[in-house]
């Protein structure tokens, strides 16, 4: 079986204008996980604005851990 060049070619990160935007991905998928909040276009903001114990204790602690984990992932990316 012949050796292909593209097979030895080492495949970099997709870097620059090509890139995917990584922080509308991933208020895409939060927002499907949340669908019925306002996330609003930045999810700093929903930190910042949220009024502790406005939900009840469950929700707000899986809430609260879907923003961090996703403003992390972000974060990470960048």
């Amino acid at each position: 079986m012949p050796v292909r060049l593209r097979d030895l070619v080492r495949r970099r990160p997709v870097t620059g204008a090509r890139a995917p935007d990584i922080a509308g991905l991933v208020h895409s998928e939060l927002a499907v996980e949340l669908p019925d909040e306002d996330l609003g276009e930045y999810l700093d903001d929903c930190l910042d604005l949220y009024v502790r114990g406005s939900k009840p204790r469950c929700e707000e602690v899986e809430y609260l851990t879907l923003l961090r984990d996703a403003l992390d992932r972000i974060a990470e990316e960048r």
